[in-house]
C-alpha cells in the first residue's frame, strides 16, 4: 500500500465526502474513487458506507484511519529530522484571523522566522471564524486563528495561552457607560450589534447567559470596525472583545467587561493531514517554541 493512497483515504474521511477530497488533493472525483476503490480490493475490506449527504467508516475503515494517521505522523518525524536543515528556505505563511490582540503572538513568531529566512513572507488574512475556515478547507491559507471548539476530526491544534475579555462597546454619552461593568439585564431592552460569528456559533447565550429571543439584534456585523462605526452613528451596543477598537484620547467610544467575566480562549489551527511547506512547518516549531 502506497503513502499516497494512505493520504487519499485520510483526506476524504476528513472530508467525509469522495468530491470534497478530491477538490482538496487536485484530483478528479473518479481518479480518487478507482484509488480507494482498489485500496479496498487490495485489503479485501470494505472501508466505507457512501450515501448521498456523507461518507462514513466501517469498523475496518476505523482501525485503517488510526493506522494511517500514526504511519503518517512518522513519516512526517522523518522527513522533519532530515529536511530541516538551514538551506535557504523561502515563501509566503498565510494565517486567517479574526480581530484579536492574539494576532500580536502570531507576528512575534513571524518576525523570529523572518530574522533567520528574510525570504519567507508572513501574510494575515481578516475575517470572523466562518470566513477562516472556508479559506482554510479550500487550501487557501496555511493556518486559521479561531475560537471556541475546535472539529477535532478536520484540524490539528495549538491552544494559545491568551484569552480575550467580552464586553460592551458603546458611546461615552451612553446611559450604561456610567457603569463599570455591563449584566445580561442592563442589555435587554438595548438594541444590539452582535457579530455573525456569534449568531452562526449559536453562543449568545454562553456569552450574556441570555436566550437571543429575548434580546434585541438590532444589527450584525462581520469585522468590529464596522461595527464600531454604527456604535458611533448610534445604532446601539455592540457585544465584542476588548482591545481591538481603541477608546482612548477623544474616542467618543468606551468598551464595559461583562458581568460575570466572560472570556473567549483561541487555536492556532490547521489542516488535518496536510502537507505544510517547509516555511509554514518553521513558523509553526517557531510559534510552538514560544508558547511553551
Amino acid at each position: 500500500m502506497e503513502l499516497r493512497v494512505l493520504q487519499y483515504f485520510l483526506a476524504v474521511t476528513r472530508e467525509q465526502s469522495i468530491s470534497g477530497a478530491a477538490g482538496s488533493l487536485h484530483l478528479s472525483q473518479p481518479t480518487l474513487s478507482r484509488q480507494l476503490k482498489d485500496m479496498e480490493d487490495e485489503l479485501g475490506k470494505q472501508l466505507f458506507i457512501r450515501s448521498n449527504r456523507k461518507i462514513t467508516l466501517t469498523e475496518e475503515g476505523m482501525i485503517l484511519r488510526k493506522r494511517a494517521e500514526e504511519i503518517m505522523a512518522l513519516v512526517k518525524k522523518a522527513e522533519d529530522e532530515i529536511s530541516m536543515s538551514d538551506e535557504n528556505i523561502a515563501g509566503d505563511i498565510t494565517v486567517g484571523a479574526g480581530e484579536t490582540d492574539g494576532v500580536r503572538l502570531l507576528v512575534k513568531a513571524a518576525r523570529k522566522v523572518q530574522i533567520d529566512y528574510p525570504l519567507i513572507h508572513f501574510h494575515i488574512v481578516s475575517g470572523d471564524r466562518v470566513t477562516v475556515a472556508e479559506e482554510m478547507d479550500k487550501g487557501l491559507i496555511d493556518f486559521g486563528l479561531l475560537f471556541g471548539k475546535i472539529d477535532t476530526s478536520k484540524y490539528e491544534s495549538m491552544k494559545i495561552p491568551y484569552k480575550d475579555t467580552y464586553g460592551i462597546l458603546m458611546r461615552r454619552d451612553s446611559p450604561l457607560a456610567s457603569k463599570e461593568t455591563i449584566s445580561p439585564e442592563d442589555l435587554l431592552d438595548k438594541p444590539l450589534i452582535i457579530s455573525r460569528q456569534a449568531i452562526h456559533d449559536a453562543n449568545l447565550r454562553a456569552i450574556l447567559g441570555v436566550d437571543r429571543e429575548k434580546l434585541n439584534i438590532a444589527a450584525t456585523y462581520n469585522l468590529l470596525f464596522n461595527g464600531s462605526l454604527m456604535v458611533d452613528e448610534g445604532m446601539g451596543y455592540a457585544v465584542c472583545l476588548d482591545k481591538i477598537i481603541n477608546v482612548t484620547g477623544d474616542s467618543n467610544l468606551c468598551f464595559r467587561p461583562l458581568k460575570p467575566k466572560m472570556e473567549a480562549g483561541m487555536n492556532l489551527v490547521w489542516k488535518k493531514y496536510q502537507l505544510l511547506t517547509k516555511a509554514a512547518e518553521k513558523f509553526l516549531l517557531q510559534f510552538r517554541d514560544m508558547i511553551e
